[in-house]
């Protein structure tokens, strides 16, 4: 059983748009946060934007403040990541995550990665 599955990756030019999307397989009650991180080759795993379940307070890492959108459809258990205006420092493995720890602030997922639930990634890749 894989607990979250991202699919929507691809290539696309410098100032193209995607859509990831996250199906979850983790019951609401065990990932009061979701998340979408990526990493580049050689880098640690950053974290981009987080979405509580329960209401869908949104927050985001600076680096993606604007361009990024983080949602959700509690219905289908799936998490969306709309990527606009994207350049080729976009370019990384993209993952969802989710949170099996209470965060008061969805946004301390990126500093406690560790704890993490993560898929296995959605490759992006923007050509200049």
């Amino acid at each position: 059983q894989v607990d979250l599955a991202e699919s929507g990756g691809g290539s696309v030019e410098n100032g193209g748009s995607l859509r990831l999307s996250c199906v979850v397989s983790i019951p609401r009650s065990r990932r009061e946060c979701m998340g979408w991180f990526r990493q580049r080759p050689g880098d640690a795993r950053e974290g981009l934007a987080y979405i509580r379940t329960d209401g869908g307070v949104t927050s985001y890492a600076d680096s993606v403040k604007g361009r990024f959108t983080i949602s959700q459809d509690n219905a289908k258990n799936t998490v969306y990541l709309q990527m606009d205006s994207l350049t080729p420092e976009d370019t990384a493995m993209y993952y969802c995550a989710a949170a099996p720890v209470h965060y008061s602030d969805c946004l301390l997922m990126g500093s406690n990665r560790m704890v993490n639930f993560y898929g296995q990634g959605t490759q992006v890749t923007v050509s200049s």
